[in-house]
């Protein structure tokens, strides 16, 4: 039996050194779970390692991809065949076949479609576990890539939490709508004015962005506020100059490296029922064939659709 999965040998632009290649299938180690993937989505979590952005922790050759859903097809238990389930903190997920931990794979109950499962891990999770540790009820939550997957789920699990107000820095005009029908204050990226007035006001900045922008939040922030640096899209750090507020990473890979198995599998329980009731962004899917024409889509300007692999 062959496995197909997307390698990057170096790092570059993810177009010019991702290729598709197919391998005869090991055997499955003892103790492991072979998970037959049926889907996996496209995010900059994804892509950002493939250029060399973490080189201090990620080396390759590697398998591209973090997350997505499969079904259980070989296993030491018997009972687990059958089981769909997201085989997390493994083996690249851009592949037919990935072998986890059982401890690692996390399952996914019987009510929550393939397409939600998914996109279970990375966006849900970092939202879920940066509220749990930052509360923000009765506080101004300011957020940048507002219309980024991650950035709308903090936004409607903050207004559930109880946030006062919710800001969120867009790019374009053809973004506001969304923003809004999201509860959340659309304020430009080109609106400096606005950027430094809201930013001495917000309680909690969630940042996804660095750079330049990240920067000039930073320098505006009152002492009392907390600056959460989760992401990196802009692909440039931000620079402290004579800001009093030391920001705070979150990265959550980091996160559960330091938090045992069975504590984030309880919060995944929590965290089903949450993402029944969230809207996320309808899907465009793409066979692993035609992953170029997946990273196009993803790269579109405008993009309002998810681009998902399938398997």
């Amino acid at each position: 039996m062959e496995n197909a999965a997307l390698w990057f040998r170096q790092f570059g632009h993810p177009e010019d050194v991702l290729t598709l290649e197919h391998r005869t299938l090991a055997a499955r180690k003892p103790g492991m779970l072979r998970v037959k993937m049926r889907y996996s989505p496209v995010n900059p979590s994804d892509l950002i390692p493939v250029t060399g952005a973490y080189r201090h922790r990620v080396v390759p050759p590697k398998v591209a991809g973090y997350e997505g859903v499969g079904v259980v097809v070989e296993a030491d238990n018997p009972a687990l065949i059958g089981q769909r389930v997201l085989p997390l903190r493994g083996e690249g997920t851009w592949q037919q076949f990935v072998d986890c931990e059982p401890a690692l794979a996390v399952p996914v109950p019987d009510e929550t479609p393939d397409l939600l499962a998914a996109r279970g891990y990375i966006n849900p999770l970092a939202a879920y576990v940066m509220l749990k540790k930052w509360p923000v009820r009765g506080k101004t939550v300011l957020l940048t890539a507002a219309n980024s997957s991650c950035a709308g789920l903090l936004a409607q699990w903050a207004r559930g939490q109880g946030a006062q107000r919710i800001f969120g820095v867009h790019r374009s005009q053809n973004q506001i709508a969304a923003l809004e029908q999201n509860g959340v204050t659309p304020v430009s990226i080109n609106e400096v004015s606005v950027l430094k007035e809201t930013a001495r006001h917000a309680d909690v900045i969630f940042d996804a962005v660095g750079g330049e922008l990240a920067t000039t939040l930073l320098q505006h922030l009152s002492v009392n506020a907390a600056f959460i640096s989760y992401g990196l899209l802009s692909g440039q750090p931000y620079q402290l100059k004579t800001s009093l507020i030391g920001p705070q990473r979150f990265h959550l890979r980091d996160t559960l490296a330091v938090t045992a198995p069975e504590i984030w599998q309880r919060w995944f329980v929590e965290l089903w029922s949450l993402l029944a009731k969230s809207q996320l962004p309808e899907v465009s899917l793409f066979a692993l064939g035609e992953w170029r024409e997946a990273l196009r889509e993803f790269a579109a300007p405008g993009r309002r659709r998810k681009p998902v692999l399938v398997f």
